[in-house]
């Protein structure tokens, strides 16, 4: 198919396409046309089964461990513990596969983008069709409020607007002209004579012949994008994967010594393999990918609190490393909402506020609230925006105060303009109706309306339009009540007015008027658009959010560069930009033409030094993202449109508003604002930020317990003395014991200064050298305790394994309990922090020392886990023994120089 169809006369795409524009195709070449080009509908990928999922989920190197190991406990006769690793994979991979069931929504929402029904010339009759049996050469009609229903080439239009902000992200409606020709290449945005699937026109009227009909529309080319985007690992899951390896690498060699050993001082071969199984299950910290899951689970749930919506459980870590957000300017960073923000009447400017299409607000001139009652010249040019107007403004929710528009959005805003004003729109139109009318067309770039009663028997003309062709049919102008002669000073002093607003980026309209004794005969624009009395000027603008400003400002103190990429004008954008401060004084700005016609190689040299990209297309979007991304950056893409969805597939994280967001954006984001709220996104990077500062505590002690039980054994078969955990001990340690204070360090509060700091860098490994060097300490600690009870108990009860391996259990678990306090921080000490201000911590150890009890003491569990009761003087040893990592690991801390005091 071709994709130049706007460079193309209507005769040349007439023949190419074998179509009649006067009569539309006949219904015989529909079916060969459906059956060549396919139904005008997208087509979904391929979903993954549920046993590709699962397979997908035993592929983990942790896992196949985990798998080899209950094996082997099979094959030897422990079918208990055989039973019990197995259920472990089992429940991981239930959890795992429970998340991928959240399957892609982004094709389902792209197809219900398109209109369900359009009306066709087909056999030189106008019928209505559904539209996926649109074909390529179906005459089609539209009608402002209709849904574009494919690609069309147009041959006729009479002032067509269509809303193109969720393709294009340009927050004003195109204004289509059918006669309009190309012979170079141009923008999406430029295309007036094209209109494309899942857009809407919002005024006018029009006609055209289907260029492209599904996959191979517009969106159809941005949802196969979509699709052929694979899902990257995040960081986390890097991570987790390079930490799984190594631990099963160095169980691995630590086995085979241990089987070497034992093997060479004569030990049964069936032995060592129990032993090699027990160094297995301590060497894996079978907890950590359940802890990972539901600690990534509970900041999902605090972020929902913040009116933010994960997708993906492993987005939130990916957010606390973001260094550059990619930002749509429509409707993220600013309003979607066209206001009126300055007038210009009788010589002076006046300044109007307020929030959007919200009518509550007011005017002000020099500062003082103005009442335009008492301004003439303002209460005209008010009335004009109001009466000379086809938008009416609707409150959509009393309750939320949340205020629509119906009709154009730059005519809504003159409406709510007039609404602050005093100036209800139904009010005025039933007390000046409306006689006749001069529609607006892009020719002329006016529109003019007549009125009665508004002048005591006098019928008035109302005309609006662009500034520079609307003054040089002005002859008089409106000063203080009267009606004075425009003088060519006056003209350049409204001239500067106009430059001046233009130069802030606002889209400028002149307002004047005309008086008759009669409604003319004559209702033509050379004979009623001329000899006119300028009223005023109203400047408008799509209005930066409020809640942008400081959330830009906070993303720059964390080291977080912010970035707009639309599809608006150049000018327009940079002054946004401007506004909000994502504009430094080296910041650069590049245009869709301008990237264009640069090579991926001299964006990539430039790209860090680009604050704002204007007038793209959706693969502007993607081109920059994956240059950031070459440049190390890890990317953060905000946006509502279908024009966003590949930019937030590719990026690392795709991030949707929720209340304007289209349902594309949303399908394919990794998390939605619930309150289109730019700031909320600052929330979830400081949210990632404290996620992955938590799982570098739980990991701090999760591997220290692994560690120090893995010393345990391997020290016990080194220097040949009994094993004093069994498999079974230890699954119930790492799994019941380790696991809760685990799960409540993941819940500790974010420490100061976490959005004060730059991003941490990806390559970083969880384990850094001061974790390490951590690690080691504790687990040190841990196996002295240990392997002392162990002795003791063998000396104290005539070599008794079986108390002394229960002495060594209880003493494992009580000490582990102990030292899950120290992990909570790696730089503040446990008394500094407050032994209790972690609820959760106290409660999780109060309950795994709770159950470990019970398999202590009740009858029916001593013989599963190979324990017996232990009485008084053995818990005065193990509470003795406990003190011991944790007074290492507060040495550590004290002697790193890391101790300091906790904001308050």
């Amino acid at each position: 198919m071709n994709l130049d169809w706007y460079n193309k006369g209507i005769q040349a795409i007439s023949e190419e396409l074998s179509v009649d524009v006067k009569n539309g195709l006949s219904k015989e070449e529909i079916s060969g046309r459906i059956e060549k080009y396919g139904y005008n509908e997208l087509k979904e990928k391929e979903k993954e089964s549920i046993w590709v999922k699962i397979t997908k989920q035993l592929k983990d190197f942790l896992v196949i461990t985990l798998i080899v190991a209950s094996i082997v406990s099979g094959i030897a006769g422990e079918i208990s513990d055989s039973i019990v690793i197995i259920a472990i994979v089992i429940v991981n991979a239930v959890l795992g596969v429970v998340q991928e069931e959240k399957a892609e929504k982004a094709m389902e929402a792209l197809k219900k983008m398109s209109a369900p029904n359009a009306r066709v010339l087909r056999s030189g009759h106008i019928e209505t069709v559904p539209a996926k049996n649109l074909v390529p050469g179906d005459v089609v009609f539209i009608e402002a409020g209709d849904s574009i229903p494919a690609d069309m080439r147009l041959f006729e239009s009479a002032n067509l607007k269509v809303e193109e902000a969720s393709l294009t992200g340009e927050s004003v409606p195109s204004e289509k002209d059918a006669s309009k020709s190309f012979d170079t290449e141009v923008s999406i945005g430029d295309r007036v004579n094209m209109a494309y699937m899942g857009t809407i026109a919002t005024y006018g009227r029009g006609k055209g012949i289907v260029v492209n009909t599904g996959i191979n529309t517009e969106i159809g080319r941005i949802a196969e994008a979509i699709q052929t985007f694979e899902d990257e690992t995040t960081p986390l899951q890097l991570k987790l994967n390079e930490l799984g390896k190594w631990l099963g690498l160095a169980c691995l060699v630590i086995c085979v010594i241990v089987f070497v050993i034992g093997f060479a001082r004569g030990g049964d071969i069936m032995e060592m393999f129990l032993v090699s199984v027990s160094l297995a299950v301590a060497a894996i910290p079978e907890g950590l990918p359940a802890v990972v899951t539901i600690v990534l689970a509970l900041g999902m749930k605090r972020m929902v609190q913040r009116n933010a919506i994960v997708r993906k459980l492993l987005a939130v870590e990916t957010l606390g490393c973001v260094t550059v957000i990619c930002s749509d300017k429509t409707g993220t960073l600013t309003q979607n909402e066209m206001t009126v923000v300055r007038a210009y009447a009788g010589g002076n400017t006046y300044k109007l506020s307020g929030q959007g299409y919200n009518p509550a607000g007011e005017i002000t001139f020099d500062g003082r609230k103005i009442d335009p009652e008492a301004e003439p010249d303002l209460k005209l040019l008010l009335s004009i925006g109001v009466l000379c107007n086809d938008s009416t403004l609707e409150q959509k929710d009393v309750k939320e105060n949340l205020w629509g528009i119906i009709g154009d959005p730059t005519e809504g805003a003159l409406v709510v303009a007039g609404a602050k004003g005093g100036y209800d729109k139904a009010i005025m139109n039933e007390a000046y109706a409306r006689i006749e009318e001069i529609p607006f067309d892009s020719d002329r770039k006016m529109m003019t309306t007549f009125h009665s009663n508004f002048i005591q028997n006098k019928i008035v003309s109302f005309t609006k339009g662009a500034p520079d062709i609307i003054l040089g049919r002005c002859v008089k102008m409106l000063q203080n009540g009267s009606v004075v002669e425009l003088t060519e000073a006056m003209k350049q002093q409204i001239s500067k007015v106009n430059s001046k607003f233009a130069g802030e980026a606002l889209r400028v309209l002149a307002f004047t008027y005309r008086e008759y004794d009669k409604l003319p005969e004559a209702i033509s624009s050379d004979e009623i658009e001329k000899d006119l009395i300028f009223v005023g000027l109203m400047g408008m603008i799509d209005p930066a959010r409020v809640e942008a400003f400081d959330a830009i400002k906070t993303c720059t103190e964390a080291g977080i560069k912010p970035v707009m990429i639309t599809g608006d004008h150049k000018e327009t954008a940079v002054a946004i930009a401007g506004e909000l401060g994502l504009m430094k004084e080296n910041s650069g700005v590049l245009t869709g033409n301008e990237l264009d016609k640069i090579s991926d190689e001299e964006l990539f040299n430039r790209v860090e030094n680009i604050s704002v990209y204007a007038r793209v297309s959706p693969e502007h979007k993607v081109r920059i993202v994956e240059m950031l991304k070459r440049r190390g950056h890890i990317a953060a893409m905000t946006g509502d449109g279908v024009n966003d969805a590949m930019a937030l597939k590719k990026a690392d994280i795709g991030v949707s508003m929720g209340i304007t967001g289209t349902d594309v954006a949303k399908g394919t984001a990794d998390i939605i604002l619930m309150d289109d709220n730019f700031a909320t996104i600052v929330s979830a990077v400081e949210e990632g930020r404290i996620i992955y500062s938590n799982i570098r505590k739980f990991v701090f002690f999760l591997l220290s317990c692994n560690i120090a039980e893995i010393f345990v054994i391997f020290l016990s078969i080194l220097f040949n003395m009994p094993i004093p955990l069994i498999p079974i001990q230890l699954l119930w340690l790492n799994l019941v014991s380790d696991s809760f204070p685990a799960l409540a360090l993941g819940t500790e509060k974010g420490e100061p200064g976490i959005m004060k700091s730059k991003p941490r860098d990806t390559k970083e490994p969880i384990l850094n050298k001061s974790l390490s060097i951590g690690i080691l300490i504790l687990s040190i600690a841990q196996t002295a305790a240990v392997l002392v009870a162990f002795r003791w108990a063998l000396n104290n009860y005539n070599q008794n394994l079986e108390i002394a391996q229960t002495m060594a259990f209880a003493t494992l678990v009580v000490v582990e309990l102990v030292m899950a306090f120290t992990c909570r921080s790696e730089r503040y000490p446990v008394i500094k922090l407050g032994i209790f201000s972690n609820r959760s911590l106290v409660l999780a150890t109060i309950t795994s020392f709770v159950l470990a009890l019970a398999v202590l003491y009740i009858p029916f569990l001593q013989p599963i886990f190979k324990t017996v009761s232990l009485g008084i003087r053995h818990w005065i040893m193990i509470l003795l023994l406990s003190v011991i990592p944790l007074l290492a690991g507060e040495m550590y801390k004290m002697a790193a120089g890391k101790a300091e005091k906790p904001a308050q």
